[in-house]
């Protein structure tokens, strides 16, 4: 009897060590600083840029196809958004606004790929410093300290407004939009994708599903989450939006990156394991959230929304 309850009484242990570890170390949204000190930390230990490669962000899954390389369904992403959202028509030499560019892997497909001149701003330094040491001399991207509710842009700069996952951070989703669309020019295109919460007034969260974003805004700050239809109305309303946003949900086609984040570190144990055991410690401590993120994309808590419109 002894035998059959000690494992289960270590994995109630283990359970209570890693509540205890993730209350002591939640990254909760405080201001915009701690978005810059959370990214500035996720850069610099590199272990996201080892597992994840150049793409912070989900990959797309045509059909639902899970048997993509992780990080070709990253980069698959881009293309997908671009095409969807209308990018590719703008001709060689557009100039496009990368806002949250991350280390500057979706800046560079745009430039390389499109012929595009871009700009890409993150609030972090030392994700400006890692996209720059990415990017190849003579690919035309440059990339700058900059939050996104405060643009250092005239506006109509630029012909084409790039977002991915980057809106969730954001404490003023109307200012968000105010300012990438500000700096869009008339006729230009839009594009953005981020994650989202299914429609919580009309839908009110149950007492487990309330415990559940709250653990998905404490653990990678994240300071609300606001519907489709939410930011869909936002930018609808903006008055340097021609008005007409079209708007999906494509957790169909990303949904398979949550799992495919954890077995990556199973098949590149190398990436982990060469950074040292504090890697080790701080991928494990990971785990629990994606999980939860997965749950809750799967039962439509979340949403993976994407955007588009003319400025």
């Amino acid at each position: 009897m002894f035998e059959l309850l000690l494992p289960f009484c270590l994995l109630v242990l283990f359970l209570i060590a890693l509540s205890f570890i993730w209350r002591i170390n939640a990254r909760k949204y405080i201001s915009s600083g701690t978005v810059a000190s959370a990214y500035d930390a996720w850069t610099q230990d590199k272990l996201l840029e080892r597992l994840w490669g150049e793409h912070i962000h989900l990959g797309f899954y045509s059909l639902g196809r899970k048997n993509i390389d992780f990080r070709k369904a990253k980069v698959q992403f881009v293309h997908e958004l671009i095409k969807w959202s209308g990018l590719d028509k703008l001709p060689k030499g557009s100039r496009i606004l990368d806002v949250g560019c991350g280390i500057g892997g979706s800046s560079r497909i745009l430039a390389k790929y499109y012929g595009f001149n871009v700009t890409g701003i993150t609030i972090s330094p030392a994700q400006v410093k890692r996209a720059r040491e990415l990017t190849p001399s003579g690919l035309n991207c440059n990339f700058q300290v900059m939050d996104a509710l405060d643009l250092k842009f005239e506006d109509g700069s630029f012909d084409g407004v790039w977002s991915v996952e980057a809106g969730a951070h954001m404490n003023d989703k109307i200012k968000f939009a105010d300012e990438m669309l500000r700096t869009l020019r008339p006729g230009g295109f839009f594009a953005l994708a981020d994650w989202n919460s299914r429609d919580l007034v009309a839908h009110p969260p149950s007492f487990l599903e309330k415990l559940v974003l709250k653990q998905l805004l404490e653990q990678w700050v994240h300071p609300d989450f606001n519907s489709i239809n939410e930011f869909s109305n936002i930018l609808r309303t903006n008055k340097n939006s021609a008005g007409k946003v079209i708007s999906e949900n494509w957790n169909f086609y990303t949904n398979p990156s949550w799992y495919d984040s954890i077995i990556e570190g199973i098949r590149r144990p190398f990436a982990i394991l060469s950074l040292g055991p504090l890697a080790v410690i701080k991928s494990i401590r990971e785990i629990p959230t994606i999980l939860l993120m997965n749950w809750a994309f799967k039962k439509g808590l979340m949403e993976f929304g994407v955007y588009k419109c003319r400025g």
